[in-house]
């Protein structure tokens, strides 16, 4: 096999021709295998191998600097550069990661995650570059999708000020994970199709080549030139305006065409942007026809596409989705917003039973905030679904321009706490901590999916800003009985007992259960209490507690720091109430990718070892 003879970086500089388009189909043929097994981002990086090649021949690594925007599109990167063994570990705990990680390889130049950052990022490594005098090539590689994230503009508005080389590849494939939206979309399937500018571009460069000893200077001069010809076939040429050089659009499928063009780029003295045509999922028919379905991929049959694993219980995704649909039948003020992620969120359904009452607004969480919040000044009822991951880029929005005005946007938090195989850019492990410090804001979080539910409907109903967090995966179907009604502020008890009081919030509720039960095997008769809202908590309920008990544990999916159990702590501690408290919470560091309970038994929030603490503190009080 041509791909065994990819040890490490700059190894694909050895092959022949004919090797290379080998390799191409070898290296779609191993994504296929590994990510069918392990799980992982499919479709997007079926759609690069020929764009990551290109770059790999053109560019010298780790001299020079390829940065992958969000990066789930960086495996055939990976195996490039020398990893290929890793993807049997593939965002397994302790094993390689999904996205670009400088731990890793001296390649992977700059950790990325998130969307919309890899300009900027680039644009401060180039600056670097003219500060130190090094010598190497900056190449951002962001894709449609991630362009229409307003800090993308803003890196794209400040790259025209640099003097030197910087090459941003355009991968654009009409698609971020669900299907583009917007006026830059509109744009770019313009731009895909204006043969004419492409083939009259060709043909007038062959003729000035011809021309001794002018005809390349007659080509710099067109380039240069504010009226060039792009601007007589291709309306707008936004980035042209901003400042930036434009090449292509290119077949992203063509190897000679990208290098070709990736040698012209390295030429320019400034920012470039060469637009490359490329199709998610490319090679594999499944993920050809269902992109969005192979973007984050559980392990699958490659014959047929469908998952191994049968779907058992419903999601918290699911009771949003079906929720979403019931309360918008008999209120016409309920809209729904989702930033590219209506299938992620369960926002889908909702779109196509009422799509004048739903927006897709692109990548760009800041504008989904501020525009629910005109929703809202209008009098709707909007519900923004979003990660917690992902929301924590519009704080600013979400404090300035909904709480200050305490307006009624309902936030949604979806993969709210440990998420797992997407590793610490995805974990929503802080939302606790960065809504609760906002005035107006409320927060809650449900024991299990029936509660979810009756939250969602609350939440509409209420005259603030109010988040309704849950986390990923199957939702909880225990304690199906007790289903008391929601009140503001007001938490919930599950068992009454004495001694030791375990105060869980949302997700952390059923590891509650558990604890009681091995600490009833004790003796020891604890009160379980669900807290429902983390922001304003009910300090009626702890005050009532000192009463018969000794030790209030609190229990949540949230790094320590500004969490639920530090507040209700510093309540305890303020109103000098005899109680003993000890915060389960998650420690205040990144959580790294793997299985889920694996990482709550590694940070020790496993029902097996807060038991074993809680006793350990009890015994010492008694």
């Amino acid at each position: 096999m041509v791909l065994d003879r990819i040890q490490k970086e700059n190894d694909i500089k050895n092959l022949t021709e004919a090797e290379l388009d080998e390799l191409r189909y070898e290296i779609r043929q191993f994504l296929l295998e590994s990510i069918s097994v392990t799980g992982g981002h499919l479709a997007s990086n079926l759609g690069v191998v020929e764009l990551t090649m290109a770059l790999h021949l053109c560019f010298d690594l780790p001299k020079d600097k390829i940065i992958w925007d969000v990066g789930h599109q960086s495996y055939t990167h990976k195996i490039l550069t020398g990893r290929k063994e890793g993807f049997q570990s593939l965002r397994k705990y302790g094993g390689m990661s999904g996205f670009p990680k400088a731990n890793e390889s001296e390649s992977d130049c700059f950790n990325t995650g998130h969307s919309s950052t890899s300009i900027s990022a680039g644009l401060g490594l180039a600056a670097a570059r003219e500060v130190t005098g090094e010598d190497y090539h900056v190449v951002s590689v962001i894709g449609d999708g991630s362009l229409t994230g307003g800090m993308a503009f803003e890196a794209l508005n400040n790259a025209s000020h640099l003097n030197s080389n910087f090459i941003i590849v355009l991968n654009d494939n009409n698609m971020s994970i669900s299907e583009n939206v917007g006026g830059l979309s509109k744009y770019l399937s313009n731009f895909r199709t204006a043969d004419a500018y492409r083939d009259l571009k060709t043909e007038v460069l062959k003729s000035l080549q011809k021309i001794p000893r002018y005809g390349d200077r007659v080509i710099e001069s067109i380039r240069s030139a504010k009226s060039s010809i792009k601007q007589l076939f291709v309306p707008g040429m936004l980035f042209e305006e901003m400042g930036i050089i434009t090449l292509g659009p290119v077949d992203g499928s063509n190897l000679k065409e990208m290098m070709h063009t990736f040698e012209e780029a390295k030429r320019v003295d400034g920012p470039v942007l060469v637009h490359v045509i490329t199709k998610k999922g490319s090679g594999y028919l499944p993920a050809e026809k269902n992109p969005s379905k192979f973007h984050g991929a559980e392990p699958f049959d490659i014959a047929t596409g469908k998952p191994l694993k049968k779907k058992e219980k419903a999601t918290y995704t699911d009771v949003i989705s079906s929720v979403m649909c019931k309360m918008a039948e008999t209120d016409p003020k309920i809209v729904a917003i989702t930033a590219a992620m209506a299938d992620g969120t369960g926002l889908s359904k909702f779109a196509k039973e009422n799509p004048r009452r739903f927006y897709d607004v692109g990548i760009a969480e800041q504008h989904a905030v501020t525009f629910a919040a005109g929703l809202a000044k209008a009098g709707l009822k909007p519900v923004f679904a979003v990660y917690s991951s992902f929301l924590q880029r519009a704080y600013d929005q979400v404090l300035h321009d909904v709480c200050i005005q305490d307006l009624p946007v309902v936030f949604a938090i979806d993969r709210a706490g440990l998420v797992g195989s997407d590793g610490e850019t995805h974990q929503g492990i802080f939302d606790i901590s960065y809504l609760s410090s906002i005035p107006n804001m409320t927060l809650m979080a449900p024991k299990n999916k029936w509660e979810l539910a009756d939250m969602m409907q609350f939440a509409v109903e209420f005259p603030s800003p109010i988040a309704v967090r849950y986390p990923r995966g199957s939702a909880y179907d225990g304690l199906k009985d007790l289903r008391s009604p929601i009140k503001f502020g007001k938490s919930e008890v599950i068992s009454e007992g004495e001694g030791i009081a375990l105060f869980a919030l949302g997700s952390m509720v059923a590891t509650a259960e558990k604890v009681a039960e091995k600490l009833e095997v004790q003796g020891i008769h604890a009160t379980v209490i669900n807290a429902r809202f983390a922001a304003p908590f009910d300090k009626e309920m702890v005050v009532s507690l000192e009463k018969n008990h000794k030790l209030l544990v609190t229990l949540e999916e949230n790094v320590i720091s500004g969490g639920f159990g530090e507040h209700v702590s510093s309540f305890v501690s303020e109103k000098d109430l005899e109680l003993k408290v000890h915060i389960v919470a998650i420690p205040d560091v990144y959580v790294e990718h793997g299985n889920v309970d694996r990482l709550k038994e590694d940070i020790g929030i496993d029902e097996n070892t807060i038991f074993e603490k809680i006793l350990a503190i009890y015994k010492e009080l008694n």
